[in-house]
């Protein structure tokens, strides 16, 4: 079964009207994701690199978990959700997540051979988690290949290689956080 997102109008609200992935990727429907970010008390930042088996950006470093909202899901549900089935970390713990900021971005790409619009309004949260051992963590292998934590000056350093998906809105403000800290 096809995993269906509620479509969005450019403001983030819901047009009533609900597609499927491939649909609103196809047709450049806006929709929603989430992005979650989790430091621990070194203040590191925990990072997943994607499987090579995904279709769009394979073997990027990405921030914990990230992924779309399903159709009758809220934002903070969907991290939750995410941050379980891609990292194994438990919603209990997860349960303490923060919405830090919520930006939108329209982007082209190829995809299989067909061009593509991407429109989509990312809400992005920020969880510390005091100690994190990622060997410790069960992958989704279909999603995520490997796990690390890394500390601001090697965040910057992926982020500038350009190796790192591009979530540069959360990025400024993660590093904002961590340098206060």
């Amino acid at each position: 079964m096809p995993e269906m997102i509620d479509v969005l109008d450019e403001n983030g609200i819901k047009t009533g009207q609900i597609a499927s992935r491939d649909e609103v990727h196809k047709k450049g429907l806006w929709h929603r994701c989430i992005v979650v970010a989790i430091l621990n008390d070194k203040n590191e930042i925990l990072l997943q690199q994607r499987s090579q088996e995904k279709l769009t950006h394979p073997g990027k470093w990405d921030l914990a978990a990230a992924g779309h909202v399903d159709a009758g899901e809220d934002a903070l549900s969907a991290a939750m959700r995410e941050t379980t089935e891609e990292i194994g970390i438990n919603t209990g713990v997860v349960a303490r997540l923060h919405h830090i900021t919520t930006y939108q971005r329209s982007s082209t790409y190829e995809w299989g051979g067909e061009k593509m619009t991407d429109r989509q309004i990312f809400d992005c949260f920020l969880v510390k988690i005091p100690e994190i051992d990622p060997r410790k963590f069960i992958l989704q292998s279909s999603e995520v290949q490997a796990v690390k934590l890394v500390d601001i000056k090697e965040f910057k350093q992926l982020i500038k290689s350009g190796i790192m998906m591009n979530r540069q809105p959360f990025y400024d403000m993660l590093i904002k956080i961590m340098e206060e800290s």
